[in-house]
Protein backbone atom coordinates (compact mmCIF):
# COMPACT_ATOMS: atom_id res chain seq x y z
CA UNK A 1 0.00 0.00 0.00
CA UNK A 2 1.73 3.44 -0.82
CA UNK A 3 1.37 6.84 0.71
CA UNK A 4 -1.58 8.01 -1.01
CA UNK A 5 -3.81 5.05 -0.74
CA UNK A 6 -2.75 4.93 3.17
CA UNK A 7 -3.90 8.52 3.35
CA UNK A 8 -7.30 8.05 1.84
CA UNK A 9 -7.88 4.34 3.52
CA UNK A 10 -11.75 3.73 3.73
CA UNK A 11 -11.50 1.97 7.41
CA UNK A 12 -13.95 3.45 8.98
CA UNK A 13 -11.99 3.57 12.45
CA UNK A 14 -9.03 5.08 11.17
CA UNK A 15 -11.27 8.06 10.91
CA UNK A 16 -12.76 7.81 14.41
CA UNK A 17 -12.73 10.63 16.57
CA UNK A 18 -10.16 10.38 19.27
CA UNK A 19 -10.19 12.69 22.03
CA UNK A 20 -11.17 16.90 22.24
CA UNK A 21 -12.18 16.93 18.45
CA UNK A 22 -8.65 14.95 17.18
CA UNK A 23 -9.15 12.54 14.69
CA UNK A 24 -6.95 10.16 13.20
CA UNK A 25 -6.81 9.60 9.13
CA UNK A 26 -5.47 7.00 7.42
CA UNK A 27 -1.40 7.29 9.14
CA UNK A 28 -2.47 10.71 10.28
CA UNK A 29 -3.21 11.29 14.17
CA UNK A 30 -4.25 14.21 15.95
CA UNK A 31 -5.85 15.74 13.42
CA UNK A 32 -7.77 18.73 13.86
CA UNK A 33 -11.07 19.01 12.35
CA UNK A 34 -9.66 21.35 9.62
CA UNK A 35 -6.99 19.33 8.59
CA UNK A 36 -9.25 16.15 8.69
CA UNK A 37 -11.33 18.28 6.21
CA UNK A 38 -7.70 18.99 4.07
CA UNK A 39 -7.03 15.41 3.87
CA UNK A 40 -10.80 14.58 2.76
CA UNK A 41 -10.35 16.91 0.26
CA UNK A 42 -6.84 15.68 -0.91
CA UNK A 43 -8.85 12.56 -1.59
CA UNK A 44 -11.88 13.74 -3.11
CA UNK A 45 -9.75 15.56 -5.89
CA UNK A 46 -7.82 12.98 -6.71
CA UNK A 47 -10.77 10.55 -7.16
CA UNK A 48 -11.82 13.10 -9.44
CA UNK A 49 -8.99 13.62 -11.45
CA UNK A 50 -9.92 11.29 -13.79
CA UNK A 51 -10.47 11.82 -17.82
CA UNK A 52 -12.65 14.48 -17.87
CA UNK A 53 -9.77 16.54 -16.15
CA UNK A 54 -7.25 15.36 -19.09
CA UNK A 55 -9.80 16.14 -21.34
CA UNK A 56 -10.43 19.85 -19.83
CA UNK A 57 -6.81 20.44 -19.61
CA UNK A 58 -6.23 19.63 -23.56
CA UNK A 59 -9.19 21.54 -24.21
CA UNK A 60 -7.94 24.29 -22.77
CA UNK A 61 -4.42 24.62 -23.86
CA UNK A 62 -5.28 23.34 -27.62
CA UNK A 63 -7.30 26.18 -27.90
CA UNK A 64 -4.67 29.06 -26.57
CA UNK A 65 -3.72 31.37 -29.70
CA UNK A 66 0.20 29.96 -29.44
CA UNK A 67 0.54 29.62 -33.45
CA UNK A 68 1.76 32.39 -35.55
CA UNK A 69 -0.72 33.24 -38.33
CA UNK A 70 -1.06 35.94 -40.79
CA UNK A 71 -1.96 39.66 -40.20
CA UNK A 72 -5.22 40.43 -38.59
CA UNK A 73 -7.55 43.12 -38.44
CA UNK A 74 -6.97 45.52 -35.59
CA UNK A 75 -9.32 44.17 -32.30
CA UNK A 76 -8.49 40.88 -33.47
CA UNK A 77 -6.85 38.14 -30.90
CA UNK A 78 -3.72 37.55 -32.48
CA UNK A 79 -2.36 34.23 -33.53
CA UNK A 80 -4.45 30.96 -33.67
CA UNK A 81 -4.58 27.74 -31.49
CA UNK A 82 -4.14 23.93 -32.44
CA UNK A 83 -7.89 23.53 -31.95
CA UNK A 84 -8.73 25.91 -34.82
CA UNK A 85 -6.02 24.86 -37.43
CA UNK A 86 -7.45 20.97 -36.79
CA UNK A 87 -11.13 21.45 -36.72
CA UNK A 88 -10.32 23.85 -39.65
CA UNK A 89 -9.09 20.75 -41.56
CA UNK A 90 -11.05 18.33 -40.29
CA UNK A 91 -14.53 20.27 -40.75
CA UNK A 92 -13.98 22.62 -43.56
CA UNK A 93 -17.67 23.06 -44.40
CA UNK A 94 -19.45 26.63 -44.90
CA UNK A 95 -22.75 27.74 -44.21
CA UNK A 96 -23.95 30.37 -46.78
CA UNK A 97 -24.47 33.02 -44.00
CA UNK A 98 -22.53 33.99 -40.42
CA UNK A 99 -25.08 32.11 -38.28
CA UNK A 100 -22.47 30.05 -35.67
CA UNK A 101 -21.64 32.20 -32.78
CA UNK A 102 -18.02 32.03 -31.57
CA UNK A 103 -15.71 33.85 -28.92
CA UNK A 104 -11.96 34.66 -29.15
CA UNK A 105 -9.97 35.57 -26.05
CA UNK A 106 -10.14 39.38 -26.69
CA UNK A 107 -14.23 39.22 -26.86
CA UNK A 108 -14.88 36.97 -24.10
CA UNK A 109 -13.98 40.20 -22.13
CA UNK A 110 -16.43 41.88 -23.56
CA UNK A 111 -18.80 39.71 -23.86
CA UNK A 112 -18.82 39.92 -27.53
CA UNK A 113 -20.22 37.44 -30.03
CA UNK A 114 -18.20 37.04 -33.38
CA UNK A 115 -20.29 34.83 -36.05
CA UNK A 116 -18.83 32.88 -38.65
CA UNK A 117 -20.16 30.86 -41.31
CA UNK A 118 -16.92 27.88 -40.98
CA UNK A 119 -18.22 25.11 -39.03
CA UNK A 120 -14.25 24.42 -38.38
CA UNK A 121 -13.68 27.90 -36.91
CA UNK A 122 -16.60 27.28 -34.69
CA UNK A 123 -15.35 24.23 -33.37
CA UNK A 124 -12.42 24.92 -32.98
CA UNK A 125 -13.11 28.39 -30.98
CA UNK A 126 -15.70 26.75 -28.82
CA UNK A 127 -13.27 23.67 -27.79
CA UNK A 128 -11.36 25.90 -24.82
CA UNK A 129 -14.99 27.09 -23.58
CA UNK A 130 -15.46 23.19 -23.10
CA UNK A 131 -13.08 22.64 -21.25
CA UNK A 132 -13.50 25.76 -18.91
CA UNK A 133 -16.82 23.71 -18.78
CA UNK A 134 -15.77 20.59 -17.58
CA UNK A 135 -13.29 22.47 -14.97
CA UNK A 136 -15.81 23.91 -13.38
CA UNK A 137 -18.01 21.04 -12.78
CA UNK A 138 -14.98 19.55 -11.21
CA UNK A 139 -14.71 22.07 -9.06
CA UNK A 140 -18.16 22.00 -7.87
CA UNK A 141 -17.97 18.52 -7.55
CA UNK A 142 -15.16 17.82 -5.77
CA UNK A 143 -16.58 20.65 -2.72
CA UNK A 144 -19.44 18.77 -2.61
CA UNK A 145 -18.20 15.47 -2.15
CA UNK A 146 -15.40 16.48 0.18
CA UNK A 147 -18.44 18.42 2.51
CA UNK A 148 -20.22 15.03 2.20
CA UNK A 149 -17.31 13.03 2.93
CA UNK A 150 -16.02 14.80 5.59
CA UNK A 151 -19.09 15.04 7.63
CA UNK A 152 -19.41 11.27 7.74
CA UNK A 153 -16.61 11.40 9.37
CA UNK A 154 -16.98 14.37 12.10
CA UNK A 155 -18.61 14.74 15.36
CA UNK A 156 -21.81 16.79 14.89
CA UNK A 157 -20.41 20.21 16.25
CA UNK A 158 -17.35 19.85 13.58
CA UNK A 159 -19.91 18.93 11.10
CA UNK A 160 -20.06 21.77 8.09
CA UNK A 161 -23.21 23.18 7.73
CA UNK A 162 -24.78 25.03 4.46
CA UNK A 163 -27.67 26.29 6.59
CA UNK A 164 -30.29 24.66 4.73
CA UNK A 165 -30.98 21.81 7.65
CA UNK A 166 -28.53 19.73 6.55
CA UNK A 167 -28.33 19.08 3.13
CA UNK A 168 -24.56 18.32 3.06
CA UNK A 169 -24.78 15.49 5.25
Amino acid sequence: MNEYERLISDDVASSAPVKDNLYIYGEHKNLTPQGLFFCVMVEETCKALGVEDIVAVVAVLAGQPVLSTRGKFGGATRGTSIASKVSRALFDYDFERNILPTLTNKSILMLRFRMVNNLGVFIGRWTPMVGWAIAAYDVVKISVLTILHYNQLVNPEDRINDATTGSFG
